[in-house]
């Protein structure tokens, strides 16, 4: 069977409609285009984000159902608290994001990463460009892990998280969730589940429902203090 998609035009930035992305395989809605802080802008508001590998074309999704943490229902295990208490790793947010990305990336498999270099420098760039955050985790002076995604408004847009230490990414996301919530966030996009995701507390929402939220939320900016560098406290 022959399927359609979509190449993206050089000359703009716009997308299909998401509700065109097929179903098999799940999500995928176009392809071509380039990394342009524009065009990610423009991708991320639609609930639309790039994922390909090394030598395939830029491939651009819209999956469903979506994976997503509500940051208000989100709760540590008791575990994970027990465990931050004997070993208090410092987190921050914005003091370290190329160097996250580029963690990242190298923690992974060539054969096995999305985050080409290509991806690295298109999400350092946005980064530059105040679009894009990231979470770090430290052990003393050293960089152990932490996560980094992209910011439409009210939602925050996970793009990958890294742990070279016991629990890092968790800690990361404890810490961001009721950094989000207490400055306003309302919802943070993980794309698509997996166990690690669901083992955290992720839950799926139909594409429908998260489009609804995603449009209801994207156009309310966040406090600048949110993303401020700084480090953050548990109170």
């Amino acid at each position: 069977m022959t399927l359609y998609l979509p190449e993206l035009s050089s000359s703009n930035t716009l997308f299909p409609d998401p509700s065109l992305a097929l179903t098999e395989p799940n999500g995928l809605l176009a392809f071509g285009g380039d990394l342009s802080v524009a065009r990610l802008r423009n991708a991320y508001k639609q609930g639309i984000f790039p994922w390909y590998g090394v030598a395939e074309p830029i491939l651009w999704w819209s999956p469903s159902p979506r994976a997503v943490f509500l940051p208000h229902t989100y709760k540590p295990s008791k575990s994970l608290v027990k465990f931050h208490k004997k070993h208090q790793y410092r987190v921050s947010i914005n003091r370290a994001t190329e160097q996250l990305i580029e963690l990242c990336a190298s923690t992974r498999p060539d054969e096995e990463t999305w985050i080409t270099d290509e991806m690295l420098i298109a999400y350092q760039t946005l980064a530059k460009a105040g679009h894009c955050h990231s979470v770090e985790v430290w052990d003393q002076d050293q960089l152990i892990g932490g996560l980094y995604g992209v910011s439409v408004g009210q939602v925050f847009c996970g793009e990958s998280m890294v742990s070279i230490k016991t629990n890092a990414s968790k800690v990361a996301l404890w810490h961001f969730c009721l950094h989000f919530m207490q400055h306003g966030g309302r919802l943070i996009d993980c794309q698509i589940m997996n166990p690690h995701l669901a083992s955290l507390g992720a839950i799926e929402l139909p594409k429908e429902t998260f489009h609804e939220h995603l449009l209801a939320y994207r156009d309310t900016e966040m406090p600048e203090t949110c993303y401020e560098p700084q480090y953050l406290s548990m109170t």
